[in-house]
């Protein structure tokens, strides 16, 4: 059985929006490793609609980072999605109607790692719905002030602490599973 596992870049202030523009100067071989290891064990990747438009845009034809690019492009994917009518990206599916159903499923046909990167909203409403194993962030030492929060208009999700690393750059490594009942 698969584990839906979602990765974010965070600010301290709890800033994912546009990562590209405050999180660059933090980044480390340590924190390439991390990345790749997820990508490794991914099984397939588990995205929202915003997030398959900017991937399924740029990843296909991306020079700037050729095994992060070809991994993604032959990985299935999958995108949560009532309004996308066709999934152009190689090995897509669009998951739509009763979408907790078919994630359940999903995770119950599928071996290895449903990994996901970005795409709060879905991460938000899988781990209200249960469906969300493990939450991994990478928090950057900086304010950014301004931008959406991963966690906006949330209801309490207790979770609990499974790993901790600092990297060189100050960057915390943090995991998290949902905390039992």
């Amino acid at each position: 059985m698969a584990k839906i596992i979602s990765s974010f870049f965070i600010s301290l202030d709890g800033v994912v929006e546009s990562p590209d523009k405050w999180h660059f100067p933090y980044w480390s071989d340590e924190m390439g490793a991390v990345i790749m290891e997820g990508m490794g064990s991914a099984a397939g990747f588990l995205m929202g609609r915003t997030l398959y438009d900017e991937w399924s845009s740029y990843w296909p034809t991306a020079e700037a980072d050729p095994e992060a690019g070809r991994s993604l492009n032959e990985s299935r994917k999958w995108v949560v999605s009532n309004s996308l009518e066709k999934a152009d990206w190689n090995n897509t599916t669009i998951i739509s109607g009763d979408v907790a159903a078919k994630i359940r499923d999903l995770k119950e046909q599928t071996e290895g790692d449903i990994q996901m990167s970005g795409s709060a909203t879905t991460v938000r409403w899988l781990l209200a719905q249960g469906l969300l194993d493990q939450l991994n962030l990478l928090v950057h030492p900086i304010v950014v002030g301004h931008g959406r929060r991963l966690f906006e208009d949330t209801p309490t999700h207790p979770l609990k602490l499974t790993n901790s690393v600092t990297f060189d750059s100050g960057v915390l490594n943090l995991s998290y599973v949902p905390a039992p009942s």
